[in-house]
């Protein structure tokens, strides 16, 4: 496994973080028990959760990933191997059953905070993570802005100060942001620097070959306030391996599971996959090690995260990180980029 450190701390964690949105619907307790084993065991230490996961978000299985993660905390004593990150979530657009009054006041704070902390069986957690932001903005699959008509009101430093009291009560130690935009990190930033209050760390945004949009703006606060990318959807739900180019059904995949998530199934996905994919042979390389690899190696890269619903498909995935893409490779994946940019937004 390759380290780096959560950006600001001292803190080691692995360049691939174990993704467990799928326990407890895709995945049965003793099969995430079964992964979080091997990973520990393959060097990763960094896990990621949320409190709607696991997904889709439904009542009879909120929650029910960070109870998976629990249990597992309570049964092998590994609580002070892994580095935790949990996130809470915002007012919900069309996400399925989660809990009452989605915002971020204080109180929402607190109270989800304290029931992360039951269903995790733990007394801390390393990262906390606002899901997405409270204000209307373009994410999940939104390219334009789209809060022209919000009536959200800034509250930035009231939700840093909401930390801030946590931190001090040790229930939580850093803090991070979710599908978050480059202004919306600067000002959790300025809030931070000119009110003495906790600092953003992290920043968990899409990022792989076919969405790419972190470095339209965010990757430059990424390197100049130091911000580490924590990128989801590497594989962009499994399209990225090539499976789905091969016309096999693939029955038990997540985008068949679930239509309703069609991120990375519009044509020029499947076109910009079908030419990375050519690359990636011309090379000796599958299509997911190209895919990981590239995500991988960028500067701003803290950690990749992995979903994966098989030990077999965890091992493959781990196993990317020792990839390495040459120059050669890189230019040919910008050429696609330059023709297709950016087609699951």
């Amino acid at each position: 496994m390759k380290y780096t450190t959560l950006p600001h701390t001292d803190i080691k964690v692995s360049k691939i973080n174990l993704g467990t949105m799928t326990f407890g619907q895709q995945n049965t307790e003793a099969e995430g028990h079964a992964q979080m084993d091997y990973a520990l065991e393959r060097g990763v230490n960094f896990f990621d959760t949320a409190e709607m996961y696991s997904v889709p978000a439904r009542e009879e299985t909120y929650g029910s990933t960070e109870k998976v993660i629990g249990s597992w905390f309570k049964k092998s004593g590994n609580r002070d191997k892994v580095v935790l990150a949990t996130k809470i979530a915002g007012p919900n657009p069309g996400f399925g059953y989660m809990r009452d009054n989605l915002d971020f006041s204080p109180a929402s704070i607190k109270y989800a905070v304290e029931n992360s902390l039951k269903r995790l069986q733990t007394d801390y957690i390393d990262l906390y993570q606002m899901h997405w932001p409270e204000r209307k903005t373009n994410c999940f699959g939104q390219r334009a802005f789209n809060g022209h008509d919000d009536v959200w009101e800034d509250n930035f430093r009231g939700v840093l100060e909401t930390f801030d009291e946590l931190i001090k009560e040790g229930k939580i130690k850093h803090i991070g942001v979710s599908n978050e935009n480059a202004w919306g990190m600067m000002r959790f930033l300025e809030e931070s620097k000119y009110n003495n209050l906790p600092r953003i760390k992290t920043v968990q945004n899409p990022y792989s070959l076919l969405n790419r949009l972190f470095e339209v703006g965010s990757a430059e606060v990424s390197k100049y306030e130091n911000v580490g990318l924590l990128a989801y959807s590497p594989l962009a739900f499994g399209v990225l391996t090539g499976k789905f180019l091969s016309g096999e059904s693939h029955p038990n995949a997540r985008i068949k599971l679930f239509p309703q998530y069609t991120r990375y199934s519009s044509e020029q996905s499947t076109q910009a996959t079908r030419l990375y994919q050519e690359i990636a042979h011309k090379h000796g390389l599958t299509l997911t090690q190209m895919a990981m690899g590239f995500v991988l190696q960028q500067p701003f890269l803290t950690s990749a995260i992995i979903g994966a619903t098989t030990l077999e498909q965890l091992k493959e995935n781990i196993d990317t990180i020792d990839v390495v893409l040459s120059d050669e490779i890189l230019a040919e994946i910008n050429a696609v980029q330059a023709i297709i940019p950016d087609p699951a937004p």
